[in-house]
């Protein structure tokens, strides 16, 4: 949402603990993706509009680092138990507006492009993973918003992060970045993300300890996207492709999510706008599946889409934040590329573009599950 959009908001949402982020369109794939910042906890007040720095970045240049892929082995892993890894039964109950909720879904497809997006340079996150060794410096808490004050909980999360010396985050206006380190079992997530000559910055994000035994929620108010779920346990790995099946719900962006007063569980937060109360619209944390009874296989879909739509059936998809269009979050490419991997998707998307990649998909058969839902 951009900044003027987030001044007409005003106190209302403010008193929410949330304000609004900013995305634009990804020229290559469509969509985008919006995350949201907090009024929870303010402190340090700045009385002008320029970026607001909330700690001193270490001196000189960190020291190189031995690129670590990431993989399965290393990547982060959630409470097993966690809604992100739990299958759907065979007959979960249906919310009771779900026919209206899936039309609504189709109105937003086909106004919005006409097609489910696949981020990867842009608005995806990187994941890069941090080793026992990496240097840690501080990462600036900054006003993007110019709401005249940081938050002081953010910048202690941040005052050490293992930041590998090859680390760039994502393309596009959000700047996306996830550290993970699994010596420490730690996560940084970063939203708007950037490196002056004084050091790191971002506007915002938070740091999960305990990753292993974490539901894949973040506390209140801190993550990078809108919802407070982060992206890893619902981005869509190279790995994941090369073996045929994504054993995990999937995070979608929807376009038009309901007002942001009204969520679901899983997410504790939304960025969602909808002040004329337009029915039927999608609240953000919202989970749907494909109804497990249509025949994947028997559909003329690329490979990568049957393993989404499979996935859809078997996990479902939760909603995690708002964008430019309806899109899926695949692990940016710089992951790889960055620690001297070539880009996976070159071959793993067979020459097909990422807008058309999961074409095909039957986005007509699905079915809402209840607000709240939290059964496996």
């Amino acid at each position: 949402m951009s900044n003027g959009k987030m001044l007409a908001v005003g106190a209302a949402v403010l008193a929410a603990g949330i304000v609004h982020g900013n995305g634009k369109k990804d020229a290559t794939t469509t969509p985008t993706t919006t995350t949201s910042s907090s009024t929870t906890i303010a402190s340090t007040a700045s009385p002008d509009s320029s970026p607001t720095i909330s700690s001193s970045p270490a001196s000189g240049p960190a020291p190189a680092d031995q690129p670590i892929v990431p993989s399965p082995a290393n990547l982060p892993k959630f409470s097993s138990t966690s809604f992100w890894y739990t299958p759907l039964p065979d007959k979960p109950p249906l919310d009771p507006n779900s026919a209206n909720l899936v039309a609504e879904f189709l109105r937003q497809f086909h106004t919005y492009y006409g097609n489910v997006g696949v981020n990867t340079q842009s608005y995806s996150s990187p994941i890069y993973i941090a080793a026992s060794s990496t240097a840690t410096q501080p990462v600036a808490v900054y006003d993007c918003h110019n709401n005249g004050w940081i938050d002081s909980g953010l910048t202690q999360q941040w005052t050490a992060v293992p930041i590998p010396s090859y680390a760039q985050p994502a393309d596009g206006t959000d700047a996306e970045m996830t550290i993970y380190q699994p010596s420490t079992d730690t996560l940084w997530e970063f939203w708007l993300m950037r490196k002056t000559s004084s050091g790191w910055q971002a506007c915002w994000g938070g740091r999960m300890t305990n990753v292993s035994s974490n539901p894949g929620i973040w506390t209140k108010p801190y993550g990078a996207a809108a919802t407070g779920l982060p992206f890893a346990p619902g981005q869509v790995t190279p790995d994941e492709l090369r073996s045929g099946v994504i054993n995990h719900a999937i995070g979608i962006a929807v376009v038009d999510a309901e007002h942001w007063d009204k969520w679901s569980w899983p997410a504790n937060r939304s960025d969602g706008w909808n002040p004329d109360a337009v029915p039927n619209r999608i609240r953000e944390g919202q989970r749907f599946r494909i109804d497990p009874t249509v025949n994947i296989d028997a559909l003329n879909l690329t490979s990568v889409a049957k393993m989404v739509a499979k996935a859809g059936q078997r996990y479902g998809f939760v909603v995690w934040d708002k964008a430019g269009s309806i899109s899926l979050r695949f692990q940016n490419p710089k992951s790889f590329t960055q620690v001297g991997q070539s880009d996976p998707y070159v071959t793993l998307f067979n020459g097909v573009p990422n807008y058309a990649l999961l074409d095909g998909i039957p986005w007509d058969k699905m079915q809402f599950l209840p607000v709240d839902y939290s059964g496996g």
